[in-house]
């Protein structure tokens, strides 16, 4: 007899939502398994924090079901109770009671359980999480990353199943951001924690998760690995949001695009002589002094540190194309050659 396959930790089966005239969230179905790190990423109102509302318990859906570990908390004639639902929360603001200890939040956190067993379980995961030493301090006395362990250490003490966490890394200046973010989720990869972040930074979400969730207006857009919807965007909402693309409008004919600076090989369904519009990576077109596939005077240059990008005025095309390079022109240059990587191109049909 074959067993039977663990349940997923979480299913979201055609969940919506709507306030008012407005939809929050329309029909979004997803499975995530135990110990995924998913990340929910999208534009401002796309109904990425109204579902981790909704999973969390702390407000309802209007129709579909959501099930934790193959139990259904939330569906027509069920609802569980936050508090019964063995999640965590890591809110963007931290949200730590400024008149208790970091210990006492953590106690907090425990109430319920008896007191032996619940300053074990609070002294337990201060070590697990490197803040032993802090546990006499409160909120104020903190860094922000500190804080943020603080705030990490609370949800993880009641041992949930799943772990929220709305822009958690959000507040940090950017060098701190990158190395707490890097800390605490590998600390959540040895502890097989399932975790739902949310986040608006793109380059966030490709590093962090295993998988990632794109959405837009409520539903979901893609789905898949960070280099799935990096390099393989189903549409140029996904390809825009992960990448400032150049668009170069064209023509589609024998399995090409046919643009002002050249011919690019693509797979479109689209009927001979529609047109198409080509999605270039700035970083996919090189620059050089001489010759090239084709030549464009620079008009601006910005410094980035690593990089300097170009905006090149090029013959038939109305926008500049905007270029990363590691080249340092001298001051003054103007006319460059050109040269488009063809595995820095995407191709879908004009809007």
């Amino acid at each position: 007899m074959i067993p039977a396959a663990e349940d997923p930790a979480l299913e979201l089966r055609n969940v919506s939502r709507r306030f008012g005239k407005t939809v929050a969230l329309d029909g979004v179905s997803l499975t995530i398994g135990a110990g995924e790190i998913i990340c929910l990423v999208g534009r401002s109102g796309c109904g990425k924090s109204t579902l981790l509302r909704m999973i969390a318990g702390v407000d309802t859906i209007d129709a579909g079901r959501i099930l934790l570990n193959g139990d259904e908390v939330s569906g027509p004639s069920i609802f569980v109770e936050p508090e019964d639902r063995k999640i965590g929360f890591v809110f963007q603001d931290y949200a730590l009671f400024p008149h208790l200890t970091v210990e006492q939040n953590i106690l907090f956190g425990l109430r319920g359980r008896p007191k032996k067993a619940a300053a074990y379980r609070a002294n337990e995961i201060l070590d697990h999480i490197g803040i032993e030493h802090l546990k006499a301090r409160y909120p104020h006395m903190l860094s922000g990353g500190e804080q943020q362990r603080a705030a990490l250490a609370r949800a993880l003490a009641p041992q949930p199943d799943i772990l929220l966490m709305d822009e958690p890394f959000s507040n940090l200046d950017r060098g701190l951001r990158d190395r707490v973010r890097d800390e605490t989720l590998s600390l959540l990869r040895r502890l097989g924690t399932t975790v739902i972040m949310v986040t608006h930074d793109p380059e966030e979400a490709l590093s962090a998760g295993d998988r990632i969730v794109l959405m837009r207006s409520g539903g979901i857009v893609q789905t898949g690995s960070g280099y799935d919807l990096h390099d393989r965007p189903v549409n140029p909402y996904a390809a825009e949001f992960f990448c400032a693309f150049n668009k170069v409008p064209g023509v589609f004919r024998e399995g090409h695009v046919e643009t002002a600076i050249g011919r690019f090989a693509q797979r479109l369904e689209l009927g001979e002589g529609s047109p198409a519009t080509l999605y270039i990576r700035p970083q996919g077109i090189s620059v050089s002094r001489g010759g090239g596939q084709f030549r464009g005077h620079v008009q601006s240059r910005v410094f980035l540190g690593d990089v300097e990008q170009l905006a090149v005025k090029v013959d038939g095309l109305e926008q500049p194309l905007l270029v990363k390079t590691m080249l340092r022109l001298e001051a003054g240059t103007d006319l460059v050659g050109l040269v488009v990587s063809p595995e820095s191109c995407l191709a879908f049909p004009a809007a």
